[in-house]
């Protein structure tokens, strides 16, 4: 099994990448292809003194920056590194993708390249929220902006598979995004939402507000893509806030100085809970494969840590699990038109 690296995407590449690639050999035995500029990447593989077997270079001398169009990049640049890197999982080289580089880029690369499950029509970026009771998945956070009341349910279905596999719970509780709890809230797009997400099969517990991403109370989120890319930029914005605060307060009392000393690990644990790196990326839900979506500032242990997901995920058959639930939801609300 072996994790296709878009070695060349983020702020800090290509050497993040490449020192990832090496850590999740040596630490996980996870085999990975560096895609991108191979002169660069092989200079860099060699600083690292890595003598192992399990890291491949290929060769993609194009890059997709910042600057450009997703699309039009993804169809014009057809040797850069994220479209060889989807080229290799569709082709069969590698069973996952993970990419910190230009996002509109990995999605349109996984989407047309890779290939969505049959079934899918809206793919969705789902991420992993700290909150009270451990951790809440939200879904999704930036995939699609103007998702249409249909793609809830997919988004919804798709995130109760996910978060069965990261939680381990059979049957995760799922809650829709909005401005109250009672059904009668919320736009006439979440409102229609409630009614379609209601008969999807799922341990659905109405609507949910703001408040519910970090109190505990449901495990999955669902929401389109516009309002959780706020959620998840604000919560992460939120926790950067808390930990600069803490540092400001202890450095400025000799009192604060000794209790953190006295709690350093329990500050330490605080920290690690909020520390996205932990969680490596988001996964494009719904597409063929498994594809990991990372921050474009991601540090090697984040990008180690999404190869480590993109091979579970892909041992776990998450892809092949939401295809045949899909498959079972449509097969079930096709069998209602007939009644």
């Amino acid at each position: 099994m072996s994790i296709a690296v878009d070695a060349m995407g983020g702020d800090h590449a290509p050497h993040v990448n490449v020192d990832a690639a090496v850590a999740a050999s040596r630490e996980f035995g996870i085999a990975s292809l560096l895609v991108g500029s191979a002169s660069r990447l092989e200079k860099l593989l060699a600083e690292t003194g890595y003598s192992g077997s399990q890291i491949e270079i290929v060769d993609a001398p194009q890059v997709i920056t910042m600057d450009d169009p997703a699309t039009a990049a993804v169809r014009r640049k057809r040797n850069s590194s994220i479209r060889v890197a989807a080229n290799c999982v569709r082709d069969g080289r590698a069973e996952g993708l993970v990419s910190a580089g230009h996002t509109g880029a990995a999605m349109v690369s996984a989407k047309m390249v890779i290939g969505t499950i049959e079934g899918v029509d809206r793919p969705a970026l789902a991420a992993i929220l700290p909150n009270l009771s451990g951790h809440c998945l939200l879904l999704d956070v930036g995939a699609n902006p103007d998702a249409k009341t249909q793609h809830f349910k997919e988004f919804a279905v798709m995130g109760s598979i996910y978060a069965q596999l990261v939680f381990g719970k059979e049957s995760p509780s799922v809650g829709l995004m909005s401005i109250g709890e009672e059904d009668t809230k919320g736009t006439d797009r979440t409102k229609e939402a409630f009614k379609i997400v209601k008969e999807a099969g799922l341990n659905f517990i109405g609507n949910v507000e703001g408040r519910d991403v970090f109190n505990g109370k449901v495990d999955v989120i669902v929401t389109d893509g516009f309002t959780g890319n706020v959620i998840l930029k604000v919560s992460e914005a939120l926790g950067e806030m808390v930990e600069k605060l803490l540092r400001e307060e202890i450095k400025r009392t000799l009192q604060a100085s000794v209790g953190f000393l006295l709690s350093r690990s329990a500050f330490r644990s605080f920290k690690q809970r909020l520390d996205y790196s932990e969680y490596g990326g988001a996964p494009m839900l719904g597409v063929q494969g498994c594809v990991i979506i990372c921050h474009g500032r991601s540090s090697a242990k984040a990008i180690k840590n999404a190869i480590r997901f993109a091979a579970e995920f892909s041992r776990q058959k998450l892809a092949q699990k939401i295809q045949s639930s899909i498959a079972e939801l449509h097969s079930r609300e096709a069998s209602l038109v007939k009644a």
